[in-house]
């Protein structure tokens, strides 16, 4: 998985942005999915999600960690689309996090993480993880025509069998 360095949730805006320049006023962001920069001031809630967790029953959990426990789930793919089914969304999220605090961790919490990891994968940041998801069948493929198939038992008739010994008679 790819640094999540410089990659922001701006408080009030969706989506995800990666830091571009910090000004002395602020910072220059430019949104993940259209590319349009803008300025963010010093007075705006910037979270950069390398230190964004969860609240788990045992305490906080990093997004990182469920990241890439999704990315290895899904061999680096998108996960489920986070406006269909509600229980699809509830059950991927709990598979990747199933201890988590449903007291303090809401269904607009998971979808909100299960869109920035769609939007993180969409920006290769689990290539690495998708392209060893490929190499597993084809090398489970080579490995399956390199093993020789067992012979197949042969019929023998009783003439067959009798020439066999004559021949091996002689």
């Amino acid at each position: 998985m790819k640094e999540l360095k410089g990659v922001l949730a701006i408080a009030g805006k969706s989506g995800l942005y990666q830091l571009v320049a910090q000004t002395r006023t602020g910072i220059v962001v430019e949104n993940m999915a259209d590319r349009k920069r803008m300025s963010i001031s010093a007075q705006q809630q910037v979270s950069a999600l390398g230190e964004i967790a969860i609240y788990t029953d045992a305490g906080e959990r990093p997004l990182k960690e469920i990241f890439e426990s999704m990315a290895a789930d899904t061999g680096g793919q998108h996960g489920p689309h986070p406006k269909q089914d509600p229980a699809a969304l509830h059950a991927f999220f709990a598979k990747h996090v199933p201890n988590f605090d449903a007291e303090r961790v809401y269904g607009s919490d998971m979808r909100k993480a299960v869109t920035w990891f769609n939007t993180l994968v969409d920006h290769g940041f689990f290539a690495e993880v998708a392209e060893a998801s490929e190499e597993v069948p084809a090398k489970a493929a080579k490995a399956t025509k390199k093993k020789a198939a067992p012979a197949a038992p042969v019929a023998l008739d009783a003439a067959s069998v009798e020439n066999t010994d004559d021949a091996a008679a002689e």
